[in-house]
This record gives structure tokens, C-alpha cells and sequence, in this order.
């Protein structure tokens, strides 16, 4: 993330392809409120005009009456929010603002073609064919579809309100407690400006993260969360192919590919109904844990200065929040790393086990998820940056392990059946010994047959006896 993220700029022009042409939001810059050069796509290139050090002189001094109005503007919309935790509608602009600067290669968003929509289509069915013989859970995706950036962006705002509010909501509880009690009445106003900065500090950070996020993404789940709506199975033709341009694999096996890992995931969202409630309860939870701190939050509030809203988004980025070292949060962290796993686990062995007689790649492309995986992207260091959580799956090769052993054990029926309820999933200490989980798990259900076996006849013989 930039090192200053504040700075008045007029946005640039958002090319006519992209979201078929239409316009980001409603034409906010993508750096609305930030100070000093160097800020996000939108600030003035190599920093504010006459290069001022003071941010209200460089306006007045050599901004036009039309670019100092828009300056003007966006500082009101910031300070006026009377919304949620999170100022999305600024979230928006930010993000789709970023998506029109292009990557840092010099990659353009572009509205998806007829041919493209097409290939994505035909490669999804054939990988839902594919999974058919590999999983016992049927097809989830009722379509499918391909999606420019601005459109993944349009997409899955939602589910990212969803995972961030719950953080803000205590953030935003945190900038109201820092005064004392018999304060808090006088400073309404105050507080007011300090929850509008922050719904806009926090927005102007997600949305960002999410539009840089959108030049990488290849689909829908590529972050084991099911980011986009449910019974799509959505994937990025440009994305795909810049993903593959160095992979030395075809390009119609790099979309197989992508395609089989976004149809796998959605199986596993669809017909899991508790899956996904369990993963985002499973962040909620641990966002509940977050200790904000608020000694750094007063410090900041006692040099509050309405001029230079930088200071608070200084704090915001500078570690204010820290897990509480609890069991609570350590078993709320440990439930979600867990959890991502197995998800990311199953996904990557079932399309192993359909690409591998069918594909040439199939290793090489196995390999490079994996290690995508691993290193996170934009999508988790926003997270560490707001709450010190990364959505990565650690044990990813330990789950793929664990699944692929109970394939060999069980079939893909039994293997399968552990979804049915998250209390027969493996646990993190399970991950530790795979095969000690198969065979434990099969004596005691064994078991457990068995003794329902015999209860039954005893209850049988019972009733018969009384009839005599």
C-alpha cells in the first residue's frame, strides 16, 4: 500500500472498454483525500503543484477554481459519510478508479469478447464433465461467466462489505471511547468528523486493495472464499492470460485448468451449505478478538487536526491493531486457518485427480497454484494491515495430503462425506497425521455401527418380551 494515501487529485479518464464502457461509479478520483506526492492513481504526478509542502497552499496557489472545487468537494462527501463502519461508495470509486490505471505492466482492462465469453464457457463445461467421475458432489455453477476487472470489482463488493464491516464496527466503537465519558456529549461534533474519516480511511484502504486485486484475480474463489455470487462460476480472460504468459502451457490448458479449480469450489459452496457461514463466522470471530490500541488512538485524537486527516490514516496503517492473546482468539484463528485448508486442500486434490490422465500441465500447473497460494496477494496484506490476518492457507499441502489418503481409504464417496458436518472435518492436529485420522475415524464409526447394532436388538428382544 502506498506510504501516503491522501492527496487531492481529479481522477483520471476511465477507458470506454472495460465494464462495456461504463463509468466507475460516479467519477470520484482515485485518490480523493490524500496529501503529498506519491499518493494512489488520481494524485497529481510527482506530488502536488508548485511541489508546496503545505497542502492548502499548493491549492490555492496553483490549483484552478475547477480543480480546487473538486478538491473541496470530496473533502465535504469524506467528512459528511453518515453511513456504515465503511464508506463502500467511496470503496468503489477507489477500486474502479484503480482497475482504469491498468497494472503495473501496463495492462488495460477491456470488455470481455463474444470468443472469450465462449471459451470460458466451454471450458467450465468440460470441467464440471471432468469432476464428475473425481468428486461425489454435483455441478454447482448454474452458469457460467467471464468478467472484465470492473465487473469482478462490481461483483464482489458485496462479500467484501461482508468481511470488513465487522472490523470497522470496532474501530469505529474505539474513535468514540478514547474520550472520557463526561466529554463525549461536548465532542459530538468531533466524534462525528472522527467516525466519517474513518469510514472513509477504511474505505479508501479496501478500496484500493480490491482494485489492485482485480488486475491479479483469475476468478471468483482464488482466495478460498466464494467472493462472487452464488451458482456462477466466474473467470477473468485477461487475468488468464496474464497469468499464463510465462508459464510455457497452452493457453486453452491454462483456462482448463483455472477452470476446473473455480467449478471444483463451486461444488464444494453449493452443496456444503454450512461452508461458507463457517468461514466467514470463523473471520468475524476472530475480528471480534482484535485489541484496538487505543493509546495510540488518543494520541492521535489529542493532535487531531482537521487539515491534515493523514495523521488518523497513519495510525490505521501503522499497527493500531494487535490479536488479543487469548485462548478465544488463538482457537478463532486456528478455526479459520484450518478451515481455508481443507477447503483449498479438497480443491486442489480432486482437480489433481481430474487433470492428471488429461493433462500435460497438470503438474506443472498444480505447482504454481500452489505457490500463488503461498504467497498471498494485495487481498491478504489488506487484511494484515487492518487486522493482522492473512487469508492463506498454511497447511494447504498437508489438507491435499490428508484428502488425497482418504480417497485412497474410503473412495470418493466416504471422503466426500466428511462435508456433511464440520464436526466430522479433520482438525489442525489431524493435518499432523493424515493416515492416523483415516483409520481412527473408520474404527470408530465401525464402532459406533456396532453399537447401534446392538442396542437396536436388545430394544427389539425387549419389545417382544413384554408382548409375551
Amino acid at each position: 500500500m502506498s506510504d501516503t494515501p491522501f492527496g487531492f487529485g481529479l481522477p483520471p479518464e476511465e477507458p470506454e472498454d472495460g465494464d462495456k464502457g461504463k463509468k466507475g461509479g460516479q467519477g470520484g478520483p482515485a485518490n480523493p483525500f490524500g496529501f503529498g506526492p506519491g499518493g494512489l492513481p488520481g494524485g497529481f504526478p510527482g506530488g502536488l503543484p508548485g511541489g508546496a509542502d503545505n497542502p492548502f497552499a499548493a491549492m490555492f496557489g496553483a490549483m484552478n477554481p475547477n480543480d480546487l472545487g473538486a478538491a473541496f468537494q470530496q473533502l465535504g462527501q469524506m467528512l459528511s459519510y453518515e453511513g456504515g463502519p465503511v464508506n463502500w461508495d467511496m470503496a468503489k470509486d477507489i477500486a474502479r478508479q484503480t482497475v482504469a490505471q491498468g497494472t503495473a505492466d501496463g495492462v488495460k482492462d477491456a470488455s470481455v469478447g463474444l470468443a472469450e465469453k465462449s471459451a470460458v464457457e466451454e471450458a467450465v463445461r468440460l470441467a464440471d464433465l471432468w469432476l464428475d467421475g473425481v468428486t461425489s458432489l454435483p455441478s454447482g455453477a448454474n452458469a457460467a461467466v467471464a468478467w472484465s476487472r470492473a465487473e469482478w470489482v462490481e461483483a464482489t463488493l458485496p462479500v467484501w462489505k461482508e468481511l470488513v464491516d465487522p472490523v470497522a464496527e470496532r474501530v469505529g466503537a474505539a474513535m468514540g471511547g478514547v474520550l472520557p465519558e463526561e466529554m463525549q456529549a461536548m465532542a459530538g461534533p468531533l466524534l462525528g468528523m472522527m467516525r466519517s474519516m474513518g469510514g472513509a480511511m477504511f474505505g479508501q484502504q479496501i478500496g484500493q486493495a480490491v482494485g489492485v486485486l482485480a488486475g491479479e484475480i483469475v476468478g471468483s474463489t482464488d482466495i478460498g472464499l466464494p467472493l462472487g455470487p452464488a451458482g456462477r462460476a466466474a473467470l477473468l480472460p485477461l487475468n488468464i492470460e496474464s497469468f499464463g504468459k510465462d508459464l510455457g502451457v497452452p493457453s486453452d490448458e491454462v483456462r482448463l485448468y483455472l477452470a476446473l479449480r473455480e467449478a471444483a469450489h463451486a461444488r464444494l459452496f453449493a452443496h456444503v451449505p454450512w461452508l461458507r457461514s463457517h468461514l466467514f463466522g470463523a473471520v468475524e470471530g476472530y475480528a471480534r478478538g482484535i485489541k484496538v490500541d487505543t493509546s495510540k488512538l488518543e494520541d492521535v485524537v489529542g493532535r487531531l487536526d482537521p487539515s491534515n486527516p493523514e495523521e488518523l490514516q497513519e495510525a490505521l496503517q501503522g499497527g493500531m491493531f494487535q490479536p488479543q492473546d487469548t485462548p478465544e482468539q488463538k482457537a478463532a484463528l486456528a478455526r479459520l486457518e484450518t478451515a481455508l485448508a481443507l477447503v483449498e486442500g479438497w480443491v486442489d486434490a480432486v482437480v489433481h485427480e481430474a487433470a492428471k490422465p488429461r493433462l500435460a500441465s497438470a503438474d506443472a500447473m498444480r505447482e504454481t497454484m500452489r505457490r500463488r497460494r503461498a504467497s498471498g496477494g494485495p487481498a491478504e496484506q489488506t487484511f494484515a494491515t487492518l487486522i493482522g490476518l492473512e487469508l492463506r492457507p498454511r497447511r494447504l499441502r498437508d489438507a491435499s495430503r490428508l484428502w488425497a489418503s482418504l480417497t485412497d481409504a474410503r473412495g470418493v464417496d466416504g471422503r466426500d462425506g466428511l462435508w456433511e458436518h464440520p464436526d466430522m472435518l479433520p482438525t489442525a492436529s489431524d493435518l499432523d497425521d493424515p493416515d492416523g485420522f483415516v483409520h481412527r475415524e473408520q474404527l470408530d464409526f465401525s464402532e459406533i455401527d456396532k453399537m447401534l447394532g446392538e442396542a437396536a436388538e436388545k430394544r427389539d428382544q425387549g419389545e417382544g418380551d413384554e408382548k409375551k
